[in-house]
C-alpha cells in the first residue's frame, strides 16, 4: 500500500532509520507509525524510538494554582502567529480563570461569546481544547519558556520549590507514570513482547531469556517511572530521592504539551506559490 511522505519522515525522526527501511516498515502495517515502531523494534533490534507524537496545532498552555489545587489548561489557534496575539492570550487567561475557579475540566465551549469575538479580530478559529489537573498539600506548576509545555506536580509535605523542581523536571523528561508497579499490565506485556522477539534472544535457553528481558524490563520501567528517574539538574540523585530529602512525597503529576494528539496537514509552501504562479 501507499504511505504518506508525512508518515514515512516522522518514523525516520523517530528511529534514525533510513527511509526506504521506514517506507517498507509502514507499507507493512497499513501505515501505522507506532505498529511500524513496534515491529522495528522486534525485527531489527531497534533499542527505541523517540516518544514525541505528531503535535501539530499551535496555541499555549495557561497554569492556575493555589493551595493545594493546580490546573492547566490548553487553549488552540491556527498558527503560532495568532498564538503570541496579546488578545489570544488575554482570552486564554480568561478560560482558565474560569475553569480553576469552577474546577472544571470540561473546557470546550467556556466563554464563546467572547471566543467569537477573538475569532472575527484574528480571522482564526480560536479553540479551548482542554485542560488537567492536580490536588495534594502542595501544587506547583512549572511553564516551558514557549508557553507550549507545562506540568503539575502535588506533594504531601515538602514545599513549592521542590514541586516546582519535580515539574520542571516533568517537562524535560516526561515521565509515563510515578512508580514501576503504576505502569498498566499491558504496557508491561507489549514490552515484553518486544523485547524477546529481538535478535539477540535467538536460539538461547527459555530461562536465559527470562533473565535477559527481566533486566531489560527492570530498566524499562526505571526509565519510565518518575520517582526513580535521575534528577534532570542533578542526575546523581533520583526524583524521589530529592523528595524524600525535602521531607515530601510525591502523590502526582500530570504534563500537558500543545497539539498532543492532532493531526495538522503539513503544506509544502514553495509548491504552493509555484502552483499559484503556473496557474
Amino acid at each position: 500500500m501507499a504511505v504518506s511522505a508525512a508518515s514515512v519522515k516522522e518514523l525516520r525522526e523517530r528511529t534514525g532509520l533510513g527511509m526506504m527501511e521506514c517506507k517498507k516498515a509502514l507499507q507493512e502495517v497499513g501505515g501505522d507509525v507506532d505498529k511500524a515502531i513496534e515491529e522495528l523494534r522486534k525485527n531489527s533490534g531497534l533499542k527505541a524510538a523517540k516518544k514525541a507524537g505528531r503535535t501539530a496545532a499551535e496555541g499555549i498552555v495557561v497554569v492556575k494554582t493555589e493551595g493545594g489545587y493546580g490546573m492547566i489548561v490548553e487553549v488552540n489557534s491556527e498558527t503560532d502567529f495568532a498564538a503570541k496575539n496579546e488578545d489570544f492570550v488575554a482570552f486564554s487567561n480568561n478560560v482558565a480563570d474560569a475553569a480553576f475557579a469552577a474546577k472544571n475540566t470540561e473546557v470546550a465551549g467556556l466563554l464563546n461569546e467572547d471566543r467569537e469575538a477573538i475569532v472575527q479580530k484574528i480571522g482564526e478559529n480560536i479553540s479551548p481544547r482542554r485542560a488537567v489537573e492536580a490536588e495534594g498539600e502542595i501544587v506547583a506548576g512549572y511553564v516551558h519558556s514557549n508557553n507550549r509545555l507545562a506540568a503539575l506536580v502535588a506533594l504531601k509535605g515538602g514545599n513549592e520549590d521542590v514541586a516546582r523542581d519535580i515539574a520542571m523536571h516533568v517537562t524535560a523528561v516526561n515521565p509515563r507514570v510515578l512508580t514501576p508497579e503504576d505502569m498498566p499490565a499491558e504496557e508491561v506485556q507489549k514490552e515484553e513482547d518486544i523485547i524477546k522477539a529481538q535478535p539477540d534472544m535467538e536460539g538461547k535457553p527459555a530461562e536465559i531469556v527470562e533473565k535477559m528481558m527481566g533486566g531489560r524490563i527492570k530498566k524499562f520501567l526505571k526509565e519510565n517511572s518518575l520517582l526513580e528517574q535521575p534528577f534532570v539538574k542533578n542526575p546523581e540523585q533520583t526524583v524521589g530521592q530529592l523528595a524524600k530529602e525535602a521531607g515530601a512525597e510525591v502523590v502526582a503529576f500530570v504534563r500537558l504539551e500543545v497539539g498532543e494528539g492532532i493531526e495538522k496537514d503539513e503544506t509544502d509552501f514553495a509548491a504552493e506559490v509555484a502552483a499559484q504562479l503556473k496557474g
